[in-house]
């Protein structure tokens, strides 16, 4: 077990590529705290992983709500003594043109994309130093490394995550704090949502997939589970300040 005994939180955990990650942490023999604004989905991820004999929580969290991103952190610093591992995963895509979208859903892609992610991160940092290191996952996404037509709210704020977990591993490599950012692309999860009715449905994205990826394919969310364990792990131990794109081929085509 890779993970043994390490102490993780991860947001956005109660479904899709946060549930597989929490899976696949505890199956390594982490403590995973399971951090979802869905009750109930959180504790449904948390009881999968006690029946396969892993240790899990569940804590209702919103990460738009700053004080409850706060409670998170330092609850489980309470209760745990440490945190090992934060995996910053939750988030949302808002679909639409410069023209298109309002300045709510603008506000919203920023809350939720980058500073939920900034406030997680900022507020896990001292402990991390103090206790020698750790290791901050933040998602982003391909569309923060290249760009997605009609999506100017996500692709603006993933490009602001990729940037601000290059600042923030050039700033706390030197207390061994490990800062990457996981940059899947088509992942078949329900998060996609917005996209595939603004691509004209399900047949439609289908084809994209099909004709636009050079793998054909989607992703599963198990598959971006194994790159988000070497993330987490001592496998990528020299590696920090780096956005790890997961997407068939689809930014390079």
């Amino acid at each position: 077990m890779i993970l043994k005994d390490r102490i993780a939180v991860v947001t956005g955990a109660g479904s899709g590529i946060g549930r597989a990650g929490a899976m696949i942490m505890a199956r390594e023999g982490a403590v995973v705290v399971i951090a979802d604004r869905d009750k109930v989905a959180g504790e449904a991820t948390a009881c999968d992983i006690h029946a396969v004999g892993g240790r899990a929580e569940a804590v209702t969290t919103d990460v738009g709500d700053d004080a409850a991103v706060e409670q998170l952190i330092v609850g489980t610093l309470d209760k745990h003594g440490r945190i090992d591992i934060l995996h910053n995963h939750a988030g949302i895509q808002v679909g639409g043109t410069l023209t298109e979208v309002g300045t709510d859903g603008m506000d919203a892609s920023w809350r939720i994309n980058v500073r939920a992610q900034f406030l997680g991160a900022r507020t896990v940092m001292p402990s991390m130093v103090a206790q020698g290191g750790g290791v901050i996952l933040n998602t982003a996404s391909n569309s923060g490394v290249f760009y997605d037509r009609e999506m100017i709210a996500y692709a603006t704020s993933k490009h602001a995550v990729v940037a601000m977990t290059r600042q923030m591993s050039l700033d706390y490599a030197q207390h061994n704090v490990r800062v990457n950012a996981l940059c899947p692309g088509w992942v078949d999860t329900p998060f996609n949502g917005p996209f595939i009715a603004q691509m004209g449905g399900r047949d439609a994205i289908e084809n994209y997939v099909r004709t636009k990826i050079p793998m054909g394919r989607w992703a599963s969310a198990e598959e971006i589970a194994e790159a988000i364990l070497f993330l987490v792990s001592d496998r990528s131990s020299f590696m920090t300040g780096q956005a790890l794109v997961i997407d068939g081929g689809e930014s390079i085509a």
